[in-house]
């Protein structure tokens, strides 16, 4: 498990930078200089075909949930972009969910990087959920939420890393933005855990999590909610049976 470690700051808003300060809303364009279809398309992330929302053509990576798999457009985790996962308090079992995830990219000799987890890792616990730390990246927690983002982007870019997953309290829409499109860019999955869920997100996927008000980090199950997915219309809600032997990850 290698480790990366910068300044620290802890404003998200605050702490965006030049990398992101130029990011505009939308362009106001002239009629005769409107863009086509296809250019709406690739420069926005929050834009789809129908055949998208239909969910032909789509699959998705399986998420080892088979309850879960049944309510997601293409039975499953979207191959790439922006999925955004908003739990009250770090530790409800937002990892659990992703064990099954995290054991496919290892198994394709990928590379998973973590920024700013919350907490430090338990190898042990890793290497029990068949998961080798000798394929993770961390950049830590104090970490400039500038740097955290300048590295997040840039490893959805380079098609080096399976999977990105990034812990941040909140962002605006113009960052979650360009993060889809560099997820999407890159063929690359990023997973944005969040306190806040954002009413406008261009992300692909957006999940929300709960687990008992206590006993945390002992729970045996958790109500997730599809708050929005591109495939689904309205919130789905289910309750999921955990893996126990990974609670200290």
């Amino acid at each position: 498990m290698k480790t990366y470690s910068e300044s620290s700051t802890k404003d998200p808003e605050s702490l965006l930078g030049s990398a992101y300060s130029h990011i505009d809303g939308t362009e106001q364009d002239s009629l005769s200089d409107a863009p086509s279809i296809e250019e709406l398309l690739r420069r926005n992330a929050d834009l789809w075909l129908g055949c998208d929302i239909a969910g032909q053509g789509m699959h998705g990576r399986t998420t080892g949930y088979p309850q879960l798999d049944d309510i997601l457009p293409g039975r499953g985790w979207p191959q790439n972009g922006l999925l955004e996962i908003i739990n009250p308090q770090w530790g409800m079992g937002e990892l659990q969910l992703l064990i099954p995830l995290m054991r496919s990219v290892i198994k394709q000799g990928q590379w998973i990087l973590w920024i700013s987890p919350p907490h430090l890792l338990y190898a042990p616990a890793l290497v029990q959920a068949g998961i080798d730390t000798g394929q993770i990246l961390v950049v830590n927690l104090d970490t400039s939420c500038k740097d955290a983002l300048w590295s997040m982007e840039k490893a959805l870019q380079t098609k080096n890393c399976g999977l990105v997953l990034a812990w941040q309290t909140w962002l605006p829409g113009k960052v979650l933005r360009r993060l889809q499109l560099a997820a999407e860019s890159g063929n690359t999955l990023g997973i944005l855990f969040k306190h806040r869920d954002s009413k406008y997100s261009p992300s692909r996927m957006r999940l929300q999590i709960k687990g008992p008000t206590s006993n945390i980090g002992s729970f045996k199950e958790a109500e997730v909610t599809v708050i929005k997915a591109r495939g689904n219309f309205q919130p789905l809600t289910i309750r999921l049976q955990l893996y126990q032997h990974h609670a200290r990850i």
